[in-house]
Formats: structure tokens, C-alpha cells, sequence
């Protein structure tokens, strides 16, 4: 009796790492995407960022500064807010496989300048039907990624802070603990662990006669261990990352502001050996070897190595606030077709009263046949400040 394990986790990894799209001119010699394991961790799971092309890291903070720069939080405007976000994955393939998104932050201290946060996401592959080689049902299984985390930022002056986020990972995309009775190959869930280091410096300059506000932001996210599937003999890297950005925002007139933002972003994992590349197949099978024994911080600095510029995702993005109530936003994230090939537009909307604020995201992917197309985002953001506010005119 044979699982068929392998599909289970491809899966997993057309999630995020969708290839390019039956593009005929790229030569078979240039085209090689960086794999990682759980890669449902770089889906961005909040609607404002993905509707400017899914950026964030200098953009100002709110309740999902946990994903994209947790040291924002040491510079928000409210004492404590909550989000929840909900991504329907696939949706043109599939209908049952989705990520949701739990996310706050609470200011501590007298003087307004650190803060707590934690974030829980779930990424759900759905319902999965397996046989084994003979045809015979083998059941269903509903393979799932999920990782928790806590973190914690700090000004370290009046622009600028520092922050840092400790995460558990867990990703099982297999049979474990007796998903379907009378299954002799079983796989467990793989685990691992990982932090995050970011900063943000932001500032007022004048321009003309108005207050304008421009900021800079780094977040070096999932350094930490490797998943190891299929008892170990599958070790993965965690998609860790480098993303920069900046963010300028201008009046436009009395509560009409503009921001327009850009990112760059970097996996920092090496490159998988291809057999392609190799005359022989004992070379190859030796790179191989020497990429899985490969620790993880010398996988960060070989993936420097190997064409870095191609590497490198761009997005943009701008958002238009009236009196911070209504908001609309567009943006656009591009990646060499080298590297999968991903590009699409972001729009998106939001509306906030002083208790709640609801963000929506829509995704229009370059390519017709692009699995990405048309993905909704919603994000629901409750303020705890409104909501005290509330309570206290009772």
C-alpha cells in the first residue's frame, strides 16, 4: 500500500510557488524558482497589502504589522487593535482551500513606545481523496500549514524602532496519527522554529507648506530551522527573507492624503541543484547531498550567490485616505520570469469608523491563465480604542 506523498506536496508548493505559466521563451537553462518548505508562509494575508501589490513594510502600522514589520507597532496611533483575514486560495481551481489570519497588538509602558503583538495563521489545502496504486480508496485526508508567533518592538529614539518575533511552525501535508484506518505509510507533521528582525524609521519633513511623512522599513523574516518531510529524508528550507521598503506620504488637501510605497523583496534560500546541470548523475546527486546537509544561515548567505538580481521582486503600490475613514488603493508586484514569473495588479478598498474597519483586495494576475487571478482578500480590524470610546459615552 503506497500514499502518494509527493503530490500531496506539490500541492503545497503551487499554493505559492506557481512556475511561469507555459512561457515558451524561457530556455529550460535559465528557468530555476527557489523552493522552500511551508510555503504557504509567504502568502500575505492582510487586504490592505495586497491590494497595493503586496507590500507593507514601510507602510504605516496597523493591526497586520506582525507579517510585514513588527517594529511598527512601537509607532501606532491606537493602544490596541485585532484584525481577522480571510483568503480564499486557488479559487479558480479549487474551492476548499484557503488562509486565515489572526493578528493584534497592545502598547505597554507609560511612555508610549513599546509594544506586544502576536499573529496565528492556518492554511488549509482542503479535502484530498487518496488511492493507493491499485485503485482501491484510501480515504480523505485535509492536509493544513499553521504557525504562531509573538513579538515584541521598541522605539529607540523618536524615528526609529527596532522589533523582534518568535514563531512556531507546523506544517502537515500528509497521513499522521491515523487519518484514514488500516494506512501503513503514514507521515507525521514537520516543525520547526524561526525569528524575525526588523526596523522602521519614519519622519515629518516640510515641503512647501505641508507636513509630509516618509518612512523606511527592513523586516529579515524565518531565520530558523529547516522542515524535514518524509522522516527526514526531505529536509526543506523555511522561506526566509529579506524585504525593504519605503513609503512617502503628502496632503493633497484638508484630510486628503496620498502614499505611494515601494518594496524589494529577497528569499534568502539557495537555489535546488537541477539535473540539467549536471553531466553526471553522481555530481549531481553529490550537490544534492550538499544543499540538503546545508545549514540554514549558510543557505541565507549562498542565496547571495547564485544571479541575486533575478532573485529580487518589486512591488508598488499607492493608497488614497480621506479623513483616514475611506480608502482606495492599487499597486502591482512583478517577479523575473526566471524565477516563477509572478505579476499582477492589486486594487482594493477600506472603510473605518472608530470601532471597526473593513479592507477588501482583488487580484488581476497578467496572465490569463494565471491560477492567481481574481483572488479576493477581506480584512475585518476592530480598535480597541473605539471600542473603549464606546462603552465610556454609556
Amino acid at each position: 500500500m503506497r500514499i502518494m506523498k509527493s503530490c500531496i506536496v506539490a500541492l503545497a508548493t503551487v499554493a505559492v510557488a506557481l512556475p511561469a505559466w507555459a512561457q515558451s521563451d524561457i530556455k529550460d537553462t535559465e528557468f530555476n524558482p527557489i523552493t522552500t518548505g511551508v510555503t504557504s508562509m509567504s502568502i500575505t494575508p492582510d487586504a490592505r497589502g495586497a491590494s497595493m501589490g503586496d507590500l507593507g513594510v514601510a507602510t504605516d502600522p496597523d493591526a497586520n504589522s506582525q507579517f510585514w514589520n513588527p517594529s511598527k507597532y512601537a509607532f501606532a496611533y491606537s493602544s490596541a487593535a485585532i484584525s481577522i483575514s480571510y483568503t480564499p486560495w486557488l479559487r479558480k481551481i479549487v474551492n476548499d482551500i484557503y488562509l486565515a489570519n489572526l493578528a493584534g497588538y497592545y502598547k505597554i509602558g507609560s511612555n508610549d513606545n513599546q509594544a506586544v503583538s502576536a499573529s496565528l495563521r492556518y492554511f488549509s489545502l482542503g479535502e484530498i481523496n487518496s488511492t493507493e496504486e491499485g485503485g482501491a480508496s484510501l480515504g480523505s485526508i485535509s492536509p493544513f500549514e499553521m504557525a504562531v508567533d509573538v513579538g515584541y518592538s521598541r522605539k529607540l529614539s523618536e524615528k526609529f524602532a527596532m522589533g523582534v518575533a518568535l514563531r512556531y511552525i507546523y506544517s502537515d501535508l500528509g497521513y499522521g496519527g491515523g487519518n484514514t484506518a488500516g494506512t501503513s505509510d503514514k507521515t507525521s507533521g514537520a516543525s520547526a522554529f524561526s525569528a524575525d528582525i526588523s526596523g522602521y524609521y519614519t519622519t515629518y519633513p516640510i515641503i512647501g507648506r505641508n507636513e509630509c511623512q516618509w518612512s523606511l522599513g527592513f523586516n529579515i523574516s524565518n531565520i530558523g530551522s529547516k522542515v524535514s518531510y518524509n522522516s527526514g529524508n526531505d529536509p526543506a528550507f523555511l522561506p526566509a527573507n529579506l524585504r525593504l521598503g519605503t513609503a512617502f506620504t503628502f496632503p493633497l488637501a484638508d484630510y486628503h492624503n496620498l502614499t505611494f510605497s515601494v518594496d524589494a523583496n529577497k528569499l534568502l534560500v539557495p537555489a535546488r541543484p537541477r539535473v540539467q546541470d549536471f553531466e553526471d548523475t553522481a555530481d549531481y546527486e553529490e550537490a544534492l547531498q550538499k544543499w540538503k546537509d546545508k545549514s540554514s544561515i549558510s543557505g541565507i548567505f549562498d542565496s547571495f550567490k547564485d544571479n541575486a538580481l533575478k532573485r529580487i521582486t518589486f512591488a508598488v503600490g499607492a493608497e488614497y485616505a480621506y479623513n483616514q475613514q475611506f480608502f482606495l488603493r492599487g499597486g502591482y508586484y512583478h517577479e523575473s520570469k526566471f524565477n516563477g514569473n509572478r505579476q499582477y495588479f492589486g486594487l482594493g478598498a477600506g472603510f473605518s469608523l472608530n470601532v471597526v474597519r473593513l479592507d477588501a483586495a482583488y487580484m488581476i494576475a497578467t496572465a490569463q491563465n494565471s491560477p492567481l487571478d481574481q483572488t479576493l482578500r477581506f480584512t475585518l480590524t476592530f480598535d480597541m480604542d473605539g471600542i473603549k470610546n464606546l462603552f465610556g459615552r454609556k
